[in-house]
């Protein structure tokens, strides 16, 4: 390994290991809330409200709801991680030292991403198993299941990254995921089928980005979709792709980080 090479892989190391150390030192708040959380709509929506509508798309309520659950808890935390770290390290003023020094732009950008990418899928992980208490989880397809919720994590990573360099106070950070993350979120057939919606919310509903997400997801535990899965691959890469380009635009032109 060079010089250059291996100066990258120590940075890259060394803001990845500052990330999760945030993560698991501060894990009442990164960890338990998302949890709690998972458990209260699985108690109220999955059990309680889940009798009176029965089954869904051929699956008991409580299963059908298990991969929307899972991939707010991976979207939400992927994005929330990431916009709080930078935008902290922006308001500490010790972004400085990243930006002045040798690293690339893209090793800094994936470095803060794994960080956000930790915790989603831990998260992720944490809900799926609490699943198991309210109902049979099983794995249609792994690798679709495995590879969407990465794919995710990465896109609302850099969604997140975004957010935190146009970020000038505390309450920027949390404008997108209120007005904008959270009813997308929600829009995106986390708690029903799109197909029980009107033929004009249906359309609409399909601009919805997360409503792919879900989607995949829940075909690779339940092997069922409202859309095609090759449809939500390609979305779903369409924003990675842009997003990350975005990204590491903000980051060559040091757009919100230089004075």
């Amino acid at each position: 390994m060079s010089i250059v090479r291996h100066r990258q892989w120590v940075g890259f190391k060394t803001i990845v290991i500052k990330e999760v150390t945030r993560i698991v030192r501060i894990w009442p708040q990164t960890i338990v809330p998302p949890a709690i959380t998972a458990t209260l709509y699985f108690v109220i929506f999955g059990n309680l409200i889940g009798r009176r509508i029965g089954d869904m798309e051929g699956y008991q309520y409580m299963a059908y709801i298990v991969p929307g659950l899972v991939m707010m808890s991976v979207i939400q935390n992927s994005y929330g991680n990431i916009v709080s770290s930078f935008f902290g390290a922006k308001f500490g003023k010790h972004i400085e030292e990243l930006m002045v020094s040798p690293l690339p732009n893209y090793v800094i950008l994936s470095g803060y991403v794994t960080g956000a990418i930790t915790r989603g899928l831990t998260v992720g992980l944490l809900v799926a198993c609490i699943a198991m208490f309210f109902t049979d989880v099983r794995v249609y397809n792994i690798w679709v299941t495995l590879s969407t919720a990465l794919l995710t994590a990465i896109v609302f990573a850099l969604a997140g990254f975004i957010n935190a360099v146009f970020a000038r106070k505390f309450d920027d950070i949390a404008i997108v995921p209120t007005f904008i993350l959270t009813p997308l979120t929600y829009l995106g057939g986390v708690f029903y089928s799109i197909s029980l919606l009107p033929d004009f919310w249906q359309d609409v509903t399909r601009f919805d980005p997360i409503l792919y997400m879900v989607n995949a997801f829940r075909y690779g535990l339940l092997g069922n979709s409202d859309v095609p899965i090759a449809i939500s691959y390609t979305i779903i890469l369409v924003f990675l792709v842009s997003l990350a380009f975005i990204s590491l635009q903000l980051l060559k032109r040091g757009v919100g980080l230089r004075t």
